[in-house]
């Protein structure tokens, strides 16, 4: 729904990340339908997906993709330019982008200067800066400590409730629940309702 936040989780190798690349596009289903705001997106050509994505969809990975000759602030304008933003207004709303994430100061700084924290965070600039509708999460926090991932889940919890974003999110991780309107569990090929108590995945 919209302005929900739900969690997918479920062990390595369910199927987690495959389910989210299907629901942005990146791949395609062997069979059964996509449905995005109540279209079909299975039959869009490479074009069509690639506009889709860039102006409705923003996608944050466990590994940050930055690009590593470009300053924090670029990498954000990057997506900017491509929907045909002048630069300058582009190089306002990234910076923008990123003071609101904590960035200001690092702006002109490049991925190899900045935390892990600071990258993930960089990431989430990029992802968010066209103002999508659905925010699709890839294990976000896997490769932050446990002080960042929460600091990211916050931040991330903040930017929904003001822009009423929905946010779909894969973990491995049982703690992020807190963070979730709705939790679905992946087993055995099939999303199943979030059972309070259940034991830890393995």
């Amino acid at each position: 729904a919209e302005g929900e936040w739900v969690g997918i989780l479920g062990p390595s190798g369910s199927g987690k990340s495959t389910l989210l690349h299907i629901a942005a596009g990146l791949d395609r289903p062997d069979r059964g339908d996509v449905r995005f705001a109540g279209r079909s997106i299975v039959g869009l050509d490479r074009t069509e997906m690639a506009r889709l994505r860039r102006e409705t969809l923003g996608f944050v990975f466990q590994f940050h993709h930055l690009m590593p000759d470009l300053s924090a602030l670029d990498n954000v304008v990057l997506p900017l330019l491509l929907q045909g933003y002048p630069l300058e207004r582009a190089r306002e709303e990234a910076s923008r982008m990123l003071e609101m994430l904590g960035l200001g100061e690092r702006l002109d700084h490049f991925p190899d200067r900045l935390s892990g924290g600071e990258q993930q965070r960089v990431a989430l600039a990029r992802a968010l800066v066209h103002r999508p509708a659905l925010l699709l999460a890839d294990e976000p926090t896997g490769n932050l400590d446990a002080g960042n991932a929460r600091q990211f889940l916050e931040l991330v919890a903040r930017i929904r409730s003001e822009r009423s974003l929905t946010v779909v999110m894969v973990t491995h991780n049982m703690e992020h629940r807190t963070f979730f309107d709705r939790a679905l569990f992946l087993r055995e090929g099939l999303l199943v309702p979030d059972v309070e108590g259940a034991s830890p995945i393995p």
